[in-house]
């Protein structure tokens, strides 16, 4: 299991290990063509398709993509319809691609509002990508940060009865992402700057990015000036300056 930056200092590396990304902007972006919304989500694929083979070339070890919150069930019937039936798309057509890289797929939220179908589908996936290893690809759907506390502290619980006094790491396995390090990285599109209830006990030490650009027009090219971005930034972790030089240079 993976430490926390607040128990431990994480090593300083020049291309983050971990970057989470908020695809926003996608409804603004067929709007703005005078297309519906969901002609910006399909572009939004063709996005997510760019920037998981720029992390494979860039030798990021995983990719976590905010794609449906839990409060995204707010939107209308209409546009949630259509978002599941692209989800059941890009699993089709997506999947097999993914186990000839050797791209492992987790999916993480509460998937129980999903049709049986669906989430077959998404049971399928991930036993078929399991023992990939090259990049982990981290789809949250129907995903919450507070969820993630609350299910984590409900199991944490259940599993030490009679303890009076927790810590944080008998909380930690027992996150949705347990299985990755914290991001290094957290991107958000769209010209948004919050965190909108995505991995709220990860990005406690991430380094945020925001950008005008909406999702459908990420490319690789966007990604590298993120990535530019974090190599700019002095990460401390509670240290000073002079701390963080001092152990660079041993």
């Amino acid at each position: 299991m993976f430490k926390s930056s607040t128990t431990a200092i994480p090593e300083a590396l020049a291309v983050p290990r971990h970057i989470a990304i908020i695809m926003d902007g996608n409804g603004r972006w067929a709007t703005k063509r005078l297309l519906p919304r969901v002609a910006g989500h399909v572009k939004g694929v063709e996005a997510v398709r760019g920037v998981v083979e720029a992390c494979v070339e860039r030798g990021v070890e995983y990719l976590t993509l905010f794609a449906f919150s839990s409060e995204n069930w707010r939107r209308p019937a209409e546009e949630v319809s259509l978002l599941m039936r692209l989800f059941v798309t890009a699993l089709e057509r997506e999947v097999a691609k993914m186990h000839a890289n050797n791209i492992r797929l987790k999916v993480v939220g509460d998937l129980s509002r999903f049709d049986a179908k669906l989430q077959e589908m998404i049971s399928a996936a991930e036993r078929r990508t399991a023992n990939n290893t090259r990049l982990t690809v981290s789809v949250c759907a129907n995903y919450g940060g507070r969820w993630d506390i609350m299910q984590a502290t409900s199991k944490m619980v259940a599993a030490n009865p009679g303890v009076l006094e927790y810590t944080e790491e008998m909380l930690a396995p027992h996150l949705a992402m347990a299985y990755a390090p914290e991001p290094d990285l957290f991107i958000r599109t769209g010209g948004e700057e919050r965190i909108s209830n995505f991995l709220l006990w990860q990005l406690a030490y991430s380094e945020l990015y925001f950008t005008q650009t909406y999702w459908p027009d990420f490319s690789k090219a966007s990604l590298d000036e993120a990535i530019g971005s974090f190599q700019q930034r002095e990460r401390r972790f509670g240290q000073t300056g002079d701390q963080v030089a001092s152990t660079n240079k041993a």
